[in-house]
C-alpha cells in the first residue's frame, strides 16, 4: 500500500523514466479513459479485483504508463468523476464484495487531479459479478486460472493439506502402527536443543500432539504423521513425502545414494549424518582458544532442510532432494514460492506457510521461525565466516537453495567477532555489502539496493552508517556516486595489500589535475583553490577533497594551505622552479 505522500514523491521520477518502470506488486498506474465512462469504470473494477487477489495495493488513475516526462504522462482524471459512484460500482460488481478507499491527489499537470484507489488485503479469491478474475503477479494482472485459485487457497490456509485429519487416535499408538516412538524422541531432543518450553516437552505423546493442535476431533492430522508417523503411516497418508540424498561425483554420476520415507525430525537427523564426512571442520586458533568451523555451517544447513520439508507441496509426487557436489551443496523441494515471495525479496518479505498447521507446531517447538528470521540466519551463518551467501532460485514449481563450497576467511571472522565485542553487531545487510566489496572494487547505490533487497532510500542510510563507522568510503555525487571498502579495512581482511590500488584510478587523476591547475595559477600569479573549487573540479565531497589535498601536500613540499576552515586555500609557491 502506498500513501498519497509516497505517490507524490514518485512523480518527479517520471522525468527520467516511464510510469511502468515504477510499478510493483502493490502499485499500478492507469490512464483514465475519457472516451467511454463505462469502459473507465470497468477498468476500475478489474484493477480492484486484480489487486485484491494479489494481496492488496494502490492503483493511481490519471497517469499514462508508457509516456516519459511529467507533462506527457500525468493527464489526470476529469473533475466530474465522482469517487462515491466509483466506490459503489466496485462494491456492486465484485464477489465477494470489495470496498475500496479513494483519495484525490492534486497535481499541476493535466486536469490537476489524480485518483488513488487503495485496496486492502482480504480473503481471496475475488471475481467480478460475472465470475471473471485476475491476480496481481509482479507488475501484471494475470488470469485467475484453476492453478492460481488453488495457490490462493494454499496461501490463505483454506486448503492446508497437513491440517486434514486422517485417522482416529487409537488407545495404543504402538498397536495402531501410526506413530513412531523414535520419531517422537528425536522431535523432543531437537526441540530441547532449541530451548523449547520444558513443560511442553514433558507432556505425554497424546498430550503433546493435542497441545500442538495436531489432533482434531480425536483424529490425527497429516501434520502429526509428518512429525511423528511411522514409515507405513506416512506412505499411506502422505505419499508425496520422501527424500533422496545423492553424493554427486559429477553432474551425471553419483557415489552414495539414499532414499527414505521417514518422519521429519528423523529425516533431518539422517541427512545431517550423511553430510558429516563431507562437511569437514576447520580449526582456528585465537589466543588460547581454538574455534571449529564447518565448510557449511550447521545452522545454515538445518534452516535450509527445515524450509524444504515445511514448504514442500506434498500433493506433488517427488522427493526433497539433497545433492552434494564437489563444489556445492543443493537442497530443493517441489512447490514454488507463494504469497508474492521471490528470490529477490525473500530476505524481507512477510513469511507465508504452505502448510500452516505443520509450521505452527514446529514454531511452538522452536524448530522453525515465523518472523522471517530463518533465511536471515542462513545468510548470516555463512557471511560471518567470509563465505558467499546461499543462492536461492525458483525453477518452475520448485525451489532450490545452493551453498557454494568455500573456505573460512579467518581474518573476516575475527573482524566480525571483535566488532561484536565492541557492541557493533553486523547485520545481514552490512555483511552482504562488505563481502561484495571485498570481491569487487566498488558498487553503486542501485547494485547495493538489489544485493540487500532494499529500496535505494533504505540502502543509502545503511551505506552512510557504514561510512561513519569507517568500513567504507564513497566517491562521486548524485547518480554517479559509488562506494568502496576503506583501504585500511581491506588491507586488514585481504592478503594482497591492494587497499589503495583498488581505489578508482580517477583518485590519482584528480590529484594530477588539481596539482597542474595550482601550478599554472601560481605561474600566472593567480590565487590558489578553495575546497569548494576543488570539489567542483573533482566532483568529490568535502571530506574527500580535504583528504586529497592532505595527500598532495605530503607529496609536494611546494604546496601549502593558507588560512583555516572556510577561508582555507591551497597555494603552490615554487612553480617557477619546475
Amino acid at each position: 500500500m502506498r500513501t498519497a505522500a509516497n505517490i507524490e514523491s514518485l512523480l518527479p521520477e517520471l522525468e527520467h523514466c516511464i510510469a511502468d518502470d515504477l510499478e510493483d506488486q502493490d502499485l499500478d498506474f492507469k490512464q483514465w479513459d475519457t472516451q467511454s465512462r463505462d469502459k473507465a469504470v470497468r477498468t476500475v473494477v478489474q484493477m480492484a479485483v486484480c489487486m485484491a487477489n494479489g494481496g492488496g495495493g494502490t492503483v493511481v488513475f490519471g497517469v499514462a504508463d508508457r509516456s516519459r516526462g511529467r507533462e506527457s504522462a500525468i493527464l489526470g482524471v476529469p473533475p466530474e468523476v465522482d469517487i462515491n459512484l466509483l466506490k459503489k460500482a466496485v462494491y456492486d460488481q465484485t464477489d465477494p464484495k470489495i470496498t475500496p478507499v479513494f483519495e484525490e491527489l492534486a497535481v499541476p499537470e493535466g486536469t490537476g487531479r489524480l485518483l488513488l484507489m487503495q485496496i486492502y488485503p482480504g480473503m481471496p479469491p475475488y471475481t467480478d459479478s460475472a465470475g471473471r478474475g485476475t491476480i496481481r503477479v509482479g507488475k501484471d494482472c494475470q488470469p485467475l486460472t484453476g492453478t492460481l485459485r488453488r495457490k490462493i487457497g494454499v496461501e490463505t490456509g483454506e486448503t492446508d493439506y497437513t491440517g486434514e485429519a486422517v485417522s482416529l487416535v487409537a488407545p495404543s499408538f504402538v498397536e495402531s502402527e501410526l506413530l513412531s516412538a523414535t520419531a517422537l524422541e528425536s522431535l523432543r531432543n531437537q526441540a530441547r536443543k532449541e530451548r523449547a518450553p520444558e513443560d511442553l516437552l514433558r507432556l505425554t505423546d497424546v498430550e503433546l500432539l493435542s497441545t500442538l493442535g495436531l489432533i482434531k476431533h480425536g483424529k490425527l492430522t497429516r501434520a502429526a504423521l509428518l512429525l511423528a508417523g511411522t514409515e507405513t503411516a506416512i506412505r499411506e497418508h502422505l505419499p508425496g513425502h520422501n527424500w533422496t540424498f545423492l553424493q554427486m561425483i559429477s553432474d551425471t554420476e553419483y557415489g552414495i545414494r539414499e532414499d527414505r520415507v521417514s518422519a521429519l525430525p528423523l529425516s533431518v537427523q539422517r541427512i545431517e549424518e550423511l553430510l558429516v564426512p563431507f562437511n569437514p571442520i576447520t580449526t582456528y586458533q585465537q589466543g588460547l582458544f581454538h574455534y571449529e568451523y564447518r565448510t557449511w555451517p550447521e545452522i545454515a544447513v538445518r534452516e535450509a532442510l527445515m524450509n524444504a520439508f515445511c514448504h514442500a507441496d506434498l500433493r506433488i509426487a517427488g522427493p526433497v532432494m539433497v545433492k552434494l557436489y564437489p563444489n556445492r551443496l543443493e537442497i530443493s523441494n517441489n512447490g514454488g514460492f507463494i504469497a508474492g515471495i521471490t528470490p529477490n525479496n525473500i530476505l524481507h518479505h512477510q513469511p507465508a506457510a504452505r502448510n500452516p498447521l505443520l509450521v505452527e507446531a514446529l514454531t511452538r517447538l522452536r524448530l522453525v521461525n515465523r518472523s522471517n528470521l530463518g533465511i536471515n540466519r542462513m545468510f548470516s551463518a555463512l557471511l560471518i565466516e567470509g563465505k558467499e551467501p546461499p543462492q536461492i532460485r525458483e525453477i518452475g514449481e520448485s525451489v532450490l537453495v545452493s551453498f557454494p563450497k568455500r573456505d573460512l576467511n579467518a581474518a573476516f571472522r575475527l573482524f566480525v567477532a571483535e566488532e561484536s565485542e565492541h557492541g557493533r553487531n553486523l547485520g545481514v545487510d552490512e555483511l552482504l555489502l562488505l563481502q561484495y566489496l571485498l570481491q569487487h572494487p566498488e558498487l553503486d547505490t542501485g547494485t547495493a539496493a538489489a544485493l540487500c533487497q532494499r529500496s535505494e532510500a533504505e540502502i543509502r542510510e545503511r551505506l552512510s552508517a557504514m561510512e561513519s563507522a569507517g568500513y567504507i568510503e564513497h566517491g562521486g555525487t548524485g547518480r554517479g556516486a559509488y562506494w568502496c571498502v576503506h583501504p585500511d579495512l581491506y588491507n586488514r581482511l585481504a592478503e594482497d595489500g591492494q587497499g589503495e590500488a583498488r581505489r578508482r584510478i580517477d583518485w590519482e587523476a584528480a590529484k594530477t589535475r588539481v596539482l597542474s591547475i595550482l601550478m599554472e595559477r601560481a605561474r600566472r600569479n593567480e590565487p590558489g583553490l578553495s575546497n569548494k573549487e576543488i570539489r567542483q573540479i573533482t566532483r568529490f565531497d568535502r571530506n574527500q577533497a580535504r583528504r586529497l589535498m592532505q595527500e598532495l601536500m605530503q607529496e609536494n613540499t611546494g604546496l601549502q594551505q593558507v588560512g583555516e576552515r572556510r577561508w582555507a586555500r591551497y597555494e603552490y609557491s615554487n612553480a617557477r622552479q619546475h
